[in-house]
């Protein structure tokens, strides 16, 4: 039988460019994060799968990776349903696991809590630009802190993170799901009816205004589509549906300090996909992308799933995988990147010559260098040629005599 050599739809393998580029800006991430006092964590990829079919991860619940039960567990004789010869999953999320974490570690954590996790997650969604199925997630997350605090400390430290990275012109987007329930009320909406209502308006950038009201409309009478679709229009008063929420402090507050170059607007058509958020919500859109890039919000709730006890939190995700696919295309040069010194030996060079080489390997390392020593190729110019194409700027060849 013949192997598979390509990986599993949806899913890729990483050239040693690409990873240098992964390797920097995580690097990058965690020490601008690490400044803003977040301490970095780590949970299982597994979870139980009464946890991520909890209801709180919204579609995405439809998406998971499903781990069958093990040796005696596992009857297929006798089960009838698919939780019968499951019981854990890949996570689709850091969120999940971190509120899971925190509710097995309060006791030993700082309160507030600022976490940093990055990871892998696992969905099976459909692959398309920037969307795979195995993906690396990069969260920052406050636990314990009620305050709006939280939400501009996690705005900021994000958007300096982006900086650093070269990204400009971006647009922080925000909104409030009690903001989006009071304008889906005031219409007429019932509260059974919210979820669904907010997955169409979320298609608002995709399929316009009209399209939103078209859909809408195959469900509700018109009078409250209207009468709900109104309170989105370009001249409707933004101040006042931002009122008694949090937004202007946030709003004002992260525009007076920020110091890298981004714009922060109320967006009322801002949805956020997981049922799980209670407050504030932001994404990050970019135009060279075309889409969001990163995006999180305020989660009161979920950890007191765990504890029974209401724990707030809030938490802000890069898409990471989308900004480094952003970096390639650029042509994203890693700044400061140690010299690469490749040394090529002829074949059955004497001991004491390849000592000598291995000495000023050793010497050029230890001056900061990155040296790669390799057995000179038959077709040198060609070696030569692939050397200059990976970086190295120095090519020094050494021969038996």
């Amino acid at each position: 039988m013949t192997m598979i050599k390509k990986p599993v739809n949806g899913m890729r393998d990483i050239l040693p460019a690409e990873m240098a580029v992964r390797n920097y800006a995580i690097s990058l991430i965690r020490s601008t994060y690490a400044e803003f006092g977040f301490s970095s964590i780590d949970t299982p990829a597994v979870e139980h799968i009464e946890n991520l079919l909890s209801k709180q991860g919204g579609e995405n619940e439809k998406l998971i990776f499903k781990i069958l039960k093990r040796g005696e567990k596992l009857d297929l004789s006798q089960a009838t349903t698919e939780e019968a010869v499951t019981d854990s999953g890949l996570r689709y999320d850091l969120t999940l696991p971190l509120s899971r974490y925190y509710a097995n570690h309060a006791s030993e954590l700082p309160s507030p809590f600022k976490a940093l996790q990055i990871g892998s997650v696992w969905r099976a969604d459909r692959p398309q630009r920037g969307r795979y199925r195995q993906f690396t997630q990069c969260d920052i997350d406050i636990l314990g802190d009620p305050s709006c605090l939280a939400e501009i400390e996690l705005i900021l430290a994000t958007t300096t993170a982006l900086s650093r990275l070269e990204f400009k012109n971006f647009t922080i987007r925000i909104n409030d799901r009690r903001i989006l329930k009071a304008m889906a009320a005031k219409a007429g909406f019932e509260e059974k009816d919210y979820d669904k209502v907010f997955i169409i308006l979320d298609k608002m950038d995709k399929i316009g205004m009209d399209g939103v009201r078209a859909e809408l409309l195959e469900s509700y009478p018109e009078e409250v589509v209207t009468a709900y679709l109104a309170q989105f229009d370009e001249n409707a008063d933004k101040a006042a549906l931002m009122e008694g929420s949090p937004l202007p402090q946030i709003i004002s507050t992260v525009d007076a300090l920020k110091t890298a170059d981004f714009n922060i607007a109320f967006d009322p058509t801002l949805v956020r996909g997981m049922s799980y958020y209670t407050g504030p919500i932001f994404e990050i859109a970019m135009t060279e992308y075309g889409g969001s890039v990163g995006g999180g919000g305020r989660y009161d709730e979920m950890i007191g799933k765990f504890t029974g006890q209401p724990t707030p939190a809030v938490g802000f995700s890069i898409g990471f995988e989308r900004i480094i696919m952003l970096l390639m295309e650029r042509g994203f040069s890693i700044p400061d990147e140690k010299e690469k010194v490749a040394f090529l030996v002829e074949k059955n060079m004497p001991e004491d010559k390849l000592t000598e080489v291995f000495r000023e390997a050793m010497e050029a390392r230890a001056a900061g260098k990155a040296v790669a020593i390799s057995i000179m190729k038959k077709n040198r110019k060609f070696q030569k040629d692939q050397l200059t194409a990976e970086g190295y700027a120095e090519i020094r060849e050494f021969f038996r005599r």
